[in-house]
């Protein structure tokens, strides 16, 4: 009895392992292009539904008009959709935009005018 007891425990906690590691987020990757004519400044993401935005992906760089970057985002989420906000140099005739998408299906991005 205590040696079906053993197994059992053991199934269990194979189980439960394999499903831990089934949920654990991938990181989202794509290639974002500027399809513009200004510079992209600055590149925010966040879960749909989440009330703030996360850094700046750009961090100190930008995306000049006609480049591609490609964008890791590892935040350990399990989520795909998410809101997107593109903000371009000052003086610029392009207005902040924003979008939300499926990053999990998505292998690009070009953002145009």
């Amino acid at each position: 009895m205590k040696s079906k007891l053993s197994g059992l425990i053991a199934v269990a906690t194979a189980i439960i392992a394999a499903s831990a590691v089934s949920a654990h987020a991938e990181d989202l990757k794509f290639k974002l292009t500027n399809g513009t004519n200004s510079v992209l400044e600055r590149f925010y993401s966040a879960p749909t539904g989440v009330d703030n935005w996360e850094e700046d992906v750009f961090g100190d760089d930008v995306l000049n008009p006609g480049e591609s970057i490609d964008i890791t985002i590892a935040d350990g989420r399990t989520v795909c959709k998410y809101d997107m906000r593109f903000e371009f140099e000052e003086g610029s005739n392009l207005a902040t935009t924003e979008d939300t998408q499926d990053l999990c299906q998505m292998g690009s991005y070009t953002i145009h005018e």
